[in-house]
Protein backbone atom coordinates (compact mmCIF):
# COMPACT_ATOMS: atom_id res chain seq x y z
CA UNK A 1 0.00 0.00 0.00
CA UNK A 2 1.31 3.53 -0.83
CA UNK A 3 -0.92 5.06 1.69
CA UNK A 4 -3.34 6.73 -1.08
CA UNK A 5 -6.70 7.34 0.34
CA UNK A 6 -10.31 6.76 -0.58
CA UNK A 7 -10.74 9.85 -2.93
CA UNK A 8 -7.91 9.35 -4.85
CA UNK A 9 -8.26 5.82 -5.02
CA UNK A 10 -11.59 5.74 -6.96
CA UNK A 11 -9.56 7.14 -10.49
CA UNK A 12 -7.63 4.14 -10.12
CA UNK A 13 -10.55 1.96 -9.73
CA UNK A 14 -12.20 3.50 -12.52
CA UNK A 15 -9.60 3.73 -14.41
CA UNK A 16 -8.18 0.14 -14.45
CA UNK A 17 -11.71 -0.98 -14.80
CA UNK A 18 -11.89 0.28 -17.97
CA UNK A 19 -8.65 -0.53 -19.18
CA UNK A 20 -9.27 -4.41 -17.93
CA UNK A 21 -12.55 -4.77 -19.73
CA UNK A 22 -11.69 -3.05 -23.04
CA UNK A 23 -8.46 -5.10 -22.72
CA UNK A 24 -10.37 -8.57 -22.30
CA UNK A 25 -12.86 -7.77 -25.00
CA UNK A 26 -10.14 -6.91 -27.46
CA UNK A 27 -8.70 -9.90 -26.77
CA UNK A 28 -12.09 -12.03 -27.11
CA UNK A 29 -13.22 -10.38 -30.32
CA UNK A 30 -9.89 -10.84 -31.59
CA UNK A 31 -9.69 -14.11 -30.59
CA UNK A 32 -13.60 -15.16 -32.28
CA UNK A 33 -12.53 -13.09 -35.46
CA UNK A 34 -9.21 -15.20 -36.15
CA UNK A 35 -11.22 -18.09 -35.08
CA UNK A 36 -13.74 -17.79 -37.70
CA UNK A 37 -11.10 -16.62 -40.33
CA UNK A 38 -12.78 -13.52 -40.62
CA UNK A 39 -10.83 -10.18 -41.14
CA UNK A 40 -9.06 -8.63 -37.78
CA UNK A 41 -9.47 -4.96 -39.71
CA UNK A 42 -10.23 -4.09 -43.05
CA UNK A 43 -7.71 -2.97 -45.91
CA UNK A 44 -4.64 -4.92 -44.10
CA UNK A 45 -3.12 -7.95 -43.48
CA UNK A 46 -4.59 -10.23 -41.50
CA UNK A 47 -1.68 -11.75 -39.67
CA UNK A 48 -0.64 -8.21 -38.87
CA UNK A 49 -3.63 -6.88 -37.93
CA UNK A 50 -4.32 -9.89 -35.63
CA UNK A 51 -0.82 -9.57 -33.74
CA UNK A 52 -1.30 -5.74 -33.09
CA UNK A 53 -4.85 -6.39 -31.80
CA UNK A 54 -3.19 -8.84 -29.64
CA UNK A 55 -0.68 -6.82 -28.76
CA UNK A 56 -2.79 -3.73 -28.02
CA UNK A 57 -4.96 -6.15 -26.06
CA UNK A 58 -2.36 -7.14 -23.47
CA UNK A 59 -1.41 -3.82 -23.45
CA UNK A 60 -4.60 -2.76 -21.85
CA UNK A 61 -4.85 -5.58 -19.56
CA UNK A 62 -1.76 -4.75 -18.21
CA UNK A 63 -2.02 -0.99 -18.06
CA UNK A 64 -5.19 -2.13 -15.91
CA UNK A 65 -3.58 -4.57 -13.77
CA UNK A 66 -0.70 -1.46 -13.37
CA UNK A 67 -4.02 0.80 -11.81
CA UNK A 68 -4.76 -1.81 -9.49
CA UNK A 69 -1.29 -1.90 -7.98
CA UNK A 70 -1.33 1.93 -7.45
CA UNK A 71 -4.13 1.84 -4.59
Amino acid sequence: MNGMGGAEAAPAVFAGTVFVLFGGALLAWTGARVRHREPVADGGSPAVSAALATCFGVAFLVAGVWCFTRM
